[in-house]
């Protein structure tokens, strides 16, 4: 069974940074991509996405501020976030997709507020 682990949330003003981090309990390369989503009430929506092929993807809003990267020796994809926004504010999930199969980390809190 896959597990995600996501850590680096908290707390923080705008204009600030914060950098989190989804540790896998496999190979990341198994996958066929990685990515970050940002739960709101409603909605889950995709932040970033990383593809086995090192092809990035940002939801438009994040676009020149956030940054996916990954390790694949430490088995872990980053997601580091400049210049924050009240709007960024949500729950980031770490997903990992493999065979039409979802797999999900717990999630981790991100505030923005003055």
């Amino acid at each position: 069974q896959v597990q995600l682990e996501e850590s680096g949330g908290g707390s923080v003003q705008p204009g600030e940074s914060l950098r989190l981090s989804c540790g896998s309990s496999e190979n990341i390369f198994n996958f066929n991509s990685m990515g970050w989503y940002r739960q709101v009430p409603g909605s889950r929506d995709l932040v970033a996405s990383i593809n086995v092929g090192g092809r990035t993807s940002y939801a438009d809003s994040v676009k020149d501020r956030f940054t996916i990267s990954r390790d694949g020796a430490k088995k872990v994809v980053y997601l580091q976030m400049n210049s924050l926004k009240p709007d960024d504010t949500g729950v980031y999930y770490c997903n990992a997709k493999i065979h039409r199969r979802d797999y999900w980390g717990q999630g981790t809190q991100v505030t923005v507020a003055s």
